[in-house]
Protein backbone atom coordinates (compact mmCIF):
# COMPACT_ATOMS: atom_id res chain seq x y z
CA UNK A 1 0.00 0.00 0.00
CA UNK A 2 1.29 3.45 -0.93
CA UNK A 3 0.09 7.04 -0.78
CA UNK A 4 -0.98 9.64 -3.32
CA UNK A 5 0.41 13.18 -3.58
CA UNK A 6 -1.90 14.31 -0.79
CA UNK A 7 -0.69 11.58 1.55
CA UNK A 8 -3.85 9.50 1.26
CA UNK A 9 -3.47 5.73 1.35
CA UNK A 10 -3.69 3.96 -2.01
CA UNK A 11 -4.06 0.27 -2.81
CA UNK A 12 -3.41 -2.07 -5.69
CA UNK A 13 -6.46 -2.51 -7.90
CA UNK A 14 -7.00 -5.78 -9.71
CA UNK A 15 -9.42 -5.89 -12.62
CA UNK A 16 -10.41 -9.52 -12.41
CA UNK A 17 -12.93 -11.98 -13.81
CA UNK A 18 -13.71 -14.19 -10.83
CA UNK A 19 -14.01 -17.54 -12.61
CA UNK A 20 -11.10 -16.91 -14.98
CA UNK A 21 -8.01 -19.00 -14.35
CA UNK A 22 -5.78 -16.16 -15.51
CA UNK A 23 -7.28 -13.81 -12.94
CA UNK A 24 -7.10 -16.56 -10.32
CA UNK A 25 -3.32 -16.85 -10.83
CA UNK A 26 -2.89 -13.25 -9.71
CA UNK A 27 -5.27 -13.51 -6.77
CA UNK A 28 -3.50 -16.67 -5.63
CA UNK A 29 -0.06 -15.04 -5.70
CA UNK A 30 -1.36 -11.93 -3.93
CA UNK A 31 -2.85 -14.17 -1.23
CA UNK A 32 0.47 -15.97 -0.75
CA UNK A 33 2.31 -12.65 -0.60
CA UNK A 34 -0.24 -11.14 1.81
CA UNK A 35 -0.69 -8.12 -0.46
CA UNK A 36 -3.69 -5.88 0.21
CA UNK A 37 -5.67 -5.16 -2.94
CA UNK A 38 -9.14 -4.38 -4.12
CA UNK A 39 -11.02 -6.09 -6.94
CA UNK A 40 -12.96 -4.52 -9.76
CA UNK A 41 -15.07 -7.26 -11.34
CA UNK A 42 -15.11 -7.42 -15.14
CA UNK A 43 -16.60 -9.96 -17.53
CA UNK A 44 -14.59 -10.59 -20.67
CA UNK A 45 -17.45 -12.62 -22.20
CA UNK A 46 -19.86 -9.69 -22.48
CA UNK A 47 -17.70 -7.21 -24.40
CA UNK A 48 -17.29 -4.78 -21.50
CA UNK A 49 -13.50 -5.07 -21.61
CA UNK A 50 -13.56 -3.79 -25.19
CA UNK A 51 -15.19 -0.49 -24.27
CA UNK A 52 -13.54 2.87 -23.76
CA UNK A 53 -13.10 2.98 -19.99
CA UNK A 54 -11.44 -0.41 -19.79
CA UNK A 55 -9.42 0.01 -22.99
CA UNK A 56 -7.91 3.15 -21.50
CA UNK A 57 -6.42 0.88 -18.81
CA UNK A 58 -5.56 -2.08 -21.02
CA UNK A 59 -5.71 -1.63 -24.82
CA UNK A 60 -5.57 -5.42 -25.21
CA UNK A 61 -9.09 -5.60 -23.76
CA UNK A 62 -8.39 -8.54 -21.47
CA UNK A 63 -8.29 -9.31 -17.75
CA UNK A 64 -6.46 -9.47 -15.44
CA UNK A 65 -4.97 -6.01 -15.18
CA UNK A 66 -3.34 -4.53 -12.09
CA UNK A 67 -3.25 -0.79 -11.50
CA UNK A 68 -0.27 -0.04 -9.28
CA UNK A 69 -0.21 2.39 -6.38
CA UNK A 70 1.24 5.09 -8.67
CA UNK A 71 -1.46 4.64 -11.32
CA UNK A 72 0.56 2.63 -13.83
CA UNK A 73 -1.15 -0.46 -15.24
CA UNK A 74 0.25 -3.93 -15.86
CA UNK A 75 -1.56 -6.57 -17.93
CA UNK A 76 -0.97 -10.25 -18.84
CA UNK A 77 -1.08 -12.72 -15.98
CA UNK A 78 2.46 -13.98 -16.54
CA UNK A 79 3.92 -10.49 -16.48
CA UNK A 80 1.98 -9.69 -13.31
CA UNK A 81 3.21 -12.87 -11.61
CA UNK A 82 6.82 -12.13 -12.55
CA UNK A 83 6.61 -8.52 -11.37
CA UNK A 84 5.16 -9.27 -7.95
CA UNK A 85 7.19 -12.45 -7.36
CA UNK A 86 10.45 -10.54 -7.80
CA UNK A 87 12.50 -10.81 -4.62
CA UNK A 88 10.13 -13.34 -3.05
CA UNK A 89 10.40 -17.07 -2.45
CA UNK A 90 8.11 -17.67 -5.40
CA UNK A 91 10.76 -16.84 -8.02
CA UNK A 92 13.97 -18.92 -7.87
CA UNK A 93 17.27 -17.15 -7.25
CA UNK A 94 19.33 -19.73 -9.11
CA UNK A 95 19.64 -18.63 -12.76
CA UNK A 96 18.86 -22.04 -14.24
CA UNK A 97 15.92 -22.73 -11.96
CA UNK A 98 14.63 -19.24 -12.71
CA UNK A 99 14.86 -19.96 -16.44
CA UNK A 100 12.99 -23.24 -15.90
CA UNK A 101 10.29 -21.24 -14.14
CA UNK A 102 9.99 -19.05 -17.25
CA UNK A 103 9.99 -22.17 -19.42
CA UNK A 104 6.98 -23.64 -17.62
CA UNK A 105 5.14 -20.32 -17.76
CA UNK A 106 5.71 -20.08 -21.54
CA UNK A 107 4.58 -23.71 -21.85
CA UNK A 108 1.41 -22.83 -19.95
CA UNK A 109 0.54 -20.03 -22.35
CA UNK A 110 1.42 -21.78 -25.61
CA UNK A 111 0.71 -25.48 -25.02
CA UNK A 112 -1.43 -25.88 -21.90
CA UNK A 113 -3.92 -22.99 -21.82
CA UNK A 114 -4.88 -23.13 -25.54
CA UNK A 115 -6.23 -26.63 -25.00
CA UNK A 116 -7.19 -27.00 -21.34
CA UNK A 117 -8.52 -23.51 -20.69
CA UNK A 118 -10.32 -23.37 -24.03
CA UNK A 119 -12.04 -26.74 -23.48
CA UNK A 120 -13.08 -25.52 -20.04
CA UNK A 121 -14.46 -22.31 -21.55
CA UNK A 122 -16.52 -24.21 -24.12
CA UNK A 123 -18.19 -26.09 -21.26
CA UNK A 124 -18.54 -23.15 -18.84
CA UNK A 125 -19.51 -20.09 -20.89
CA UNK A 126 -22.82 -19.92 -22.69
CA UNK A 127 -21.35 -17.56 -25.28
CA UNK A 128 -18.87 -20.28 -26.31
CA UNK A 129 -21.26 -23.23 -26.47
CA UNK A 130 -21.78 -22.96 -30.25
CA UNK A 131 -18.07 -23.69 -30.71
CA UNK A 132 -18.28 -26.89 -28.65
CA UNK A 133 -18.62 -29.26 -31.58
CA UNK A 134 -17.68 -32.91 -31.02
CA UNK A 135 -14.73 -32.49 -33.36
CA UNK A 136 -13.43 -29.40 -31.53
CA UNK A 137 -13.85 -30.98 -28.10
CA UNK A 138 -12.06 -34.13 -29.27
CA UNK A 139 -9.17 -32.08 -30.67
CA UNK A 140 -8.82 -30.07 -27.45
CA UNK A 141 -8.97 -33.23 -25.34
CA UNK A 142 -6.11 -34.75 -27.32
CA UNK A 143 -3.95 -31.62 -27.14
CA UNK A 144 -4.77 -31.10 -23.48
CA UNK A 145 -3.79 -34.65 -22.62
CA UNK A 146 -0.49 -34.09 -24.42
CA UNK A 147 0.17 -31.03 -22.27
CA UNK A 148 -0.82 -32.88 -19.11
CA UNK A 149 1.51 -35.69 -20.15
CA UNK A 150 4.42 -33.25 -20.27
CA UNK A 151 3.60 -32.08 -16.76
CA UNK A 152 3.23 -35.66 -15.58
CA UNK A 153 6.75 -36.53 -16.72
CA UNK A 154 8.11 -33.87 -14.39
CA UNK A 155 5.73 -34.29 -11.49
CA UNK A 156 5.82 -38.07 -11.23
CA UNK A 157 9.43 -37.65 -10.04
CA UNK A 158 9.50 -34.13 -8.53
CA UNK A 159 7.37 -32.20 -6.08
CA UNK A 160 7.42 -28.93 -8.02
CA UNK A 161 7.71 -27.81 -11.61
CA UNK A 162 10.76 -25.52 -11.42
CA UNK A 163 13.48 -26.40 -8.93
CA UNK A 164 12.94 -27.85 -5.46
CA UNK A 165 10.36 -25.34 -4.19
CA UNK A 166 6.86 -24.02 -4.89
CA UNK A 167 7.03 -21.11 -7.36
CA UNK A 168 4.97 -18.99 -9.73
CA UNK A 169 5.46 -21.76 -12.30
CA UNK A 170 3.24 -23.91 -10.09
CA UNK A 171 0.75 -21.09 -9.61
CA UNK A 172 0.56 -20.47 -13.36
CA UNK A 173 -0.11 -24.14 -14.18
CA UNK A 174 -2.36 -24.80 -11.18
CA UNK A 175 -4.98 -22.24 -12.19
CA UNK A 176 -6.38 -24.15 -15.17
CA UNK A 177 -5.25 -27.64 -14.13
CA UNK A 178 -7.02 -27.80 -10.77
CA UNK A 179 -10.49 -27.92 -12.35
CA UNK A 180 -9.52 -29.50 -15.68
CA UNK A 181 -11.44 -32.63 -14.74
CA UNK A 182 -14.51 -31.01 -13.19
CA UNK A 183 -14.99 -28.28 -15.79
CA UNK A 184 -12.93 -29.41 -18.75
CA UNK A 185 -13.73 -33.10 -18.87
CA UNK A 186 -10.13 -34.34 -18.56
CA UNK A 187 -9.50 -37.59 -16.68
CA UNK A 188 -6.85 -36.71 -14.10
CA UNK A 189 -6.82 -40.27 -12.78
CA UNK A 190 -4.50 -40.89 -15.72
CA UNK A 191 -1.98 -38.48 -14.19
CA UNK A 192 -1.10 -39.49 -10.60
CA UNK A 193 1.91 -37.16 -10.53
CA UNK A 194 -0.32 -34.20 -11.33
CA UNK A 195 -2.91 -35.24 -8.75
CA UNK A 196 -0.25 -35.37 -6.04
CA UNK A 197 1.06 -31.97 -7.13
CA UNK A 198 -2.44 -30.44 -7.04
CA UNK A 199 -2.77 -31.60 -3.44
CA UNK A 200 0.63 -30.10 -2.56
CA UNK A 201 -0.27 -26.74 -4.09
CA UNK A 202 -3.61 -26.69 -2.25
CA UNK A 203 -1.79 -27.58 0.95
CA UNK A 204 0.61 -24.65 0.80
CA UNK A 205 0.15 -22.09 3.59
CA UNK A 206 -1.78 -19.12 2.28
CA UNK A 207 -3.58 -21.06 -0.45
CA UNK A 208 -6.99 -19.76 -1.52
CA UNK A 209 -9.58 -21.22 -3.87
CA UNK A 210 -10.76 -19.64 -7.11
CA UNK A 211 -13.86 -18.36 -5.26
CA UNK A 212 -11.80 -16.38 -2.70
CA UNK A 213 -12.02 -12.61 -2.62
CA UNK A 214 -10.01 -10.19 -0.43
CA UNK A 215 -11.81 -8.94 2.64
Amino acid sequence: MGADTNGRATMLTLYSMQDSGNSYKVRLLFAHLGLPFRIVDVDTTTGETHKGDFLAINPIGKAPVVVLDDGRALAESGAILLHFAEGSRFLPIDAYERAKCYEWMFFEQYSHEPAIAVRRALHVYETRRAQATPERLRELLEKGNEALGVMEQRLVAHDWLAGPAFSIADIALYAYTHDAEDKGGFDLKLFPGIRGWLARVAGEAGHVTIDWRPA
